[in-house]
């Protein structure tokens, strides 16, 4: 099974918990490549005893020729990139196979809440369709992991096991030699489906929207256990593993040559240290290669390697879960009763078991931004008086130029609600002697709050009077000068409601169908 160690890294600490871990065996780097490394630097130790005790002086520098060439060369093996890309494709596609696994604890939840009645009856419904979804996944395990067949090598040993009965097994076997060329694991999924069908012609299932959903389901479990046939048979191209094994030997062939100490280089640049041990040639040996065995052992992860899925664990589990919940705990629950915050409706404070443990709920990212007020009070200062000439461009561009309703409101447009502009005084001192001004206020002093509902009343008289305009004028001119008509709805008179009452008396009392014409009704247009 998968070599799990989060609990040994769950908070870090001071030093890397990461060092621990490299003292581990089992599925550990050391495991899968100690062998590969063992030969390459045999290799390596072999080649230099040769070049330096066992070969004459034209030996070596033929030798020598050989280590500059592969030394000089070696890196247009493109090992980081080829390898890395295929190391990802890999880690991939483990992972969707880990996510493609079946599960049957929905279908046991469905089938327990859906299928009711607690006689033998029901009973052995629910057990044998659970049975048939553990079949079903059996058959599959058998034909993808090398570990559950050699559990489960032949039927017999299903049998034996309880997931399947001697006349299924016959049905299966016949359909297998009528059909030899085609897997069979659908097979339990169709007769699960009939027993639900079975089920709801005997009102154990009591709607038709619940039978859905369980065929929805068995579908759905049945998809997963083809895909995981689907990665079975179809795996990386080979073409791209064959590329990436050959890149990585090739690659350290011209290590183990390239990096050979060599007499006729000087000791300056560092090449003494080979003489005695290829410490950096050991190391990228190991990373690279270890690199390779990762892919080599994700590849597949029905195998026996130690990070492979344990398939046998998975099925045990699966049957074990699926009879609890359709049989030990169908329409079972605890006593009701109210829970220990029912006077509080909710809870104000939970517990903890230390109380050092409580923590303050976290902060938004805008939590300790300031407002706009308080942005306000800062540049208050620079905001609190206005110069002279700020001033009469207000006096020239505000009170200039009154309207023909003798208001300001036509100057300048404001929004409704409180003014935007902070003064730290609320009147304004103007000159009576403003010779440009053709506008003079009654008063010295102009208060602004003032001038505003001003500007708002003045508003709403002009909303009146057009109104009241539109009323008793029929005819309006755009602004281009055109006449245009409006015409106004009203409800009608009193005497037009008495003469309509009259022509519909006159019209019961005449029985000849004579109708006389209406009177005529002045069109009223506006």
């Amino acid at each position: 099974m998968t070599v799990t160690y989060t609990s040994r890294v769950s908070t870090s600490s001071v030093f890397s918990n990461f060092l621990g871990l490299l003292v581990r065996w089992r599925g550990s780097i050391y495991k899968l490549i100690w062998l590969d490394l063992i030969v390459f630097f045999g290799l390596y130790c072999l080649l230099a005893i040769t070049y330096r005790l066992l070969v004459n002086e034209e030996g070596k520098r033929f030798f020598e020729a050989i280590m500059s060439y592969c030394e000089k060369n070696g890196s247009l093996i493109p090992l980081s990139f080829v390898l890395g890309f295929f190391v990802r494709i890999v880690m991939n596609r483990w992972w969707d196979q880990y996510t493609t696994i079946p599960w049957p604890d929905g279908i046991a939840i469905l089938i327990s809440t859906s299928i009711h009645g607690s006689d033998d009856r029901a009973r052995v419904m629910r057990r044998t369709i659970l049975r048939y979804v553990c079949l079903c996944q059996v058959i599959v395990f058998t034909m993808i992991s090398p570990r559950v067949k050699r559990r489960f090598p032949t039927y017999t040993q299903i049998i034996e096991a309880g997931f399947l009965l001697e006349n299924e097994k016959k049905i299966i076997e016949a359909m297998d030699q009528a059909f030899p060329s085609y897997p069979k694991h659908w097979m339990p999924i169709v007769w699960a489906a009939s027993i639900v069908m079975r089920a709801r012609r005997e009102n154990k299932i009591r709607d038709d929207y619940a039978v859905k959903t369980i065929i929805d389901e068995l579908n759905q479990l049945r998809g997963n256990c083809g895909f995981l046939l689907y990665y079975d048979w179809i795996s990386v191209p080979l073409v791209y593993t064959q590329v990436v094994t050959v890149a990585t030997y090739s690659f350290f062939l011209f290590s183990v040559l390239g990096q050979q100490w060599n007499e006729s280089h000087s000791d300056e640049d560092g090449t003494r240290i080979r003489r005695w041990f290829p410490i950096l040639t050991v190391l990228q040996f190991f990373f690279y290669m270890g690199w390779l065995k990762v892919a080599e052992t994700l590849i597949n992860p029905f195998g026996e390697d130690d990070d492979d899925f344990e398939l046998n664990w998975i099925i045990d589990r699966n049957i074990t879960v699926s009879y609890c919940i359709v049989d030990e705990m169908h329409q079972e629950h605890p006593e009701l009763v109210k829970d220990q915050y029912w006077e509080e409706v909710f809870p104000n404070e939970i517990p903890y078991a230390q109380p050092k443990m409580r923590q303050n709920p976290p902060a938004a990212s805008t939590a300790y931004m300031e407002s706009q007020s308080k942005l306000q009070k800062r540049h208050g200062s620079a905001m609190s008086t206005l110069s002279t000439r700020s001033r009469n461009n207000f006096r020239q561009n505000f009170l200039g130029r009154p309207s023909a309703t003798g208001s300001y409101s036509d100057s300048i447009q404001m929004e409704d609600g409180p003014s935007r502009v902070t003064f730290s005084e609320n009147q304004f001192d103007l000159p009576q002697d403003d010779a440009n001004s053709s506008h003079k206020p009654s008063q010295s002093t102009i208060d602004f709050n003032d001038l505003i509902e001003q500007r708002r009343r003045e508003r709403r008289e002009r909303i009146r009077h057009r109104f009241l305009d539109m009323q008793s004028t029929h005819l309006r001119h755009d602004t281009s000068g055109a006449p245009y008509t409006i015409t106004v709805l009203r409800p009608p008179s009193d005497e037009t409601l008495s003469e309509s009452q009259e022509a519909g008396d006159r019209a019961q009392q005449d029985p000849s169908g004579s109708k006389e014409p209406p009177p005529n009704k002045t069109e009223k247009q506006d």
